[in-house]
């Protein structure tokens, strides 16, 4: 019997498409895909409250939202230098459709952000992943390094800190792997970046670099994940390319209001991330006094493995209405779980219940 409808292309048809168990987590606690756990600032839900009706049925507007995220970095960036995208996964997608082509390599490391790997395969690409290094899961520097000059791959991805091993990579390092490979588009994934400052934009010369390019956004410190809004910044030429793939009003009007407020309540997202610290040093406390193998680098997350079957107190968490991320199936970290840090409130549920399933003393 012939296929009843039109084939896509070839690396579409074999594609495995990134999917994330997203539905029915509204009324958990989500410690389960890395979000801020408390919400926006205030000042974003009466912004988005004071939207005037009239304003839904019109396309949205982007004027002064470039150089509100400049001036909230206090960096010497241009507005031309901001490319703004629906949520860094569209960004991240549109690199791959502006770059990417059949037969490139993209090299990257594994395990890292799931996404970036179906985004290489729907272009045709060859993915070159690079292992972590260790029981600390090293950044594997000299393999890199070696593949850059070997390969000159069109694209070098690095989130950093990385998803999900937390690894950091100091920004000078980054620099001189983008000078050392100027064939290159060097693309550091900074989504977690203020829970570590391991930025590279203080330091970054795109005039120097111009292969080099950043991502940033809002949803994981400013609690913007649902109305999806990042940021690409590098050098002009770079971000105009990226930003022809997209289309010309993928971000909402909505989105737009809450950035503005978001970008100009600096110290509510600043109060937040030092309270993410505040219990990432609490819940390392107590996985070390319980012996309880874990992983703490970068970023708002951790790993741990537990002793029991990790199915079975992922369920077990579950039920005690709390989720985590089970990292079944990713290499060097098969058998733990990711955790979300959230506040210290929130990490204590999590422990209690996590404990009681472990038989552990909480």
């Amino acid at each position: 019997m012939e296929q009843a409808w039109p084939p896509a292309r070839p690396e579409v048809e074999s594609l495995h498409a990134y999917s994330a168990p997203l539905e029915g987590r509204r009324t958990l606690l989500r410690l389960d895909f890395n979000e801020n756990t408390v919400g926006p600032s205030p000042r974003v839900v009466e912004a988005l409250r004071t939207i005037p009706a009239d304003q839904i049925g019109i396309y949205p507007e982007y004027d002064g939202l470039r150089e509100a995220v400049v001036a909230n970095l206090g960096l010497p960036l241009q507005p031309d230098q901001v490319g703004l995208f629906n949520g860094v996964d569209a960004a991240i997608h549109a690199v791959f459709h502006a770059y990417g082509d059949r037969g490139e390599t993209l090299l990257t490391t594994s395990p890292t952000f799931g996404y970036y790997t179906p985004c290489a395969q729907m272009q045709g690409m060859v993915i070159d992943a690079v292992p972590y290094v260790g029981e600390v899961f090293d950044f594997p520097l000299e393999t890199i390094r070696e593949r850059l000059q070997a390969l000159k791959p069109r694209l070098l991805l690095i989130c950093n800190p990385n998803n999900p091993t937390g690894t950091r990579l100091a920004p000078d390092v980054i620099l001189q792997l983008a000078a050392e490979a100027p064939s290159t588009l060097v693309v550091v994934d900074e989504l977690y970046e203020a829970f570590t400052g391991d930025s590279v934009l203080p330091s970054a010369d795109f005039a120097a670099t111009p292969n080099l390019l950043v991502l940033r956004s809002l949803a994981k410190t400013a609690g913007l994940a649902g109305l999806r809004i990042g940021f690409a910044l590098g050098h002009a030429a770079v971000v105009d390319r990226v930003s022809r793939v997209t289309g010309p009003y993928d971000i909402n009007s909505f989105a737009v209001t809450a950035a503005f407020a978001a970008l100009k309540d600096q110290a509510y997202v600043d109060a937040y991330v030092q309270e993410v610290l505040k219990a990432r040093t609490w819940m390392a406390q107590q996985l070390r006094a319980a012996g309880v193998r874990h992983h703490i680098d970068g970023g708002n997350y951790l790993l741990v493995w537990p002793k029991g079957d990790p199915a079975l107190i992922d369920q077990g968490l579950r039920q005690a209405g709390i989720l985590v991320r089970a990292m079944t199936g990713k290499p060097l970290i098969d058998g733990s779980l990711r955790v979300s840090l959230g506040t210290t409130a929130q990490m204590q549920q999590f422990w209690a219940a996590y404990a009681a399933l472990e038989g552990l003393a909480a």
